[in-house]
């Protein structure tokens, strides 16, 4: 668990760490440089998933040596989808960039944007706590929370 309190919000202990995959973890299917060693030092906190509509169809294998679990989505709707299964997480920190990303940064404790090669859907951007420019930005949030706590408090 990764405990912080940000000042003019509740204590925040965060259980899991829920990252979309393509535009966001990943650049045309494969994992971002970086990312790997990052996962593996936050899964000693964070219980970490991908949920992901798998565009290029490689998170399972991309992702294989990874302390995460992978989720495609299945329905046609994967806003509602991604948005349904964050609601059924306990405290979670979201990361993404697609437009289908915007449920879910709805439902998280904490939402980070990453605008990476990608870019970032308006519709997420608008719905999240911060914005970063790369993933490894992200990520290093969650491995020094004092960086949350000084851009997000009140």
């Amino acid at each position: 668990m990764l405990t912080f309190t940000i000042p003019g919000r509740e204590l925040l202990e965060i259980k899991h760490l829920v990252l979309d995959f393509n535009g966001t973890i990943a650049v045309d299917g494969e994992l971002i440089s970086g990312v790997e060693d990052r996962i593996h030092l936050l899964s000693k906190q964070l219980e970490i998933h991908v949920i992901t509509a798998d565009t290029n169809g490689s998170v399972v294998n991309q992702c294989s040596e990874l302390p995460i679990s992978v989720q495609i989505l299945g329905s046609g709707d994967h806003t509602k989808e991604k948005g349904e299964f964050v609601r059924s997480l306990a405290v979670t920190v979201c990361l993404g960039n697609g437009a289908n990303d915007a449920a879910m940064f709805e439902e998280a404790d904490v939402s980070i944007a990453v605008i990476g090669n990608e870019g970032c859907a308006t519709s997420t951007l608008l719905k999240s706590d911060m914005i970063v420019h790369h993933i490894n930005e992200a990520l290093d949030l969650l491995l020094k929370p004092n960086r949350i706590i000084a851009t997000l408090r009140k």
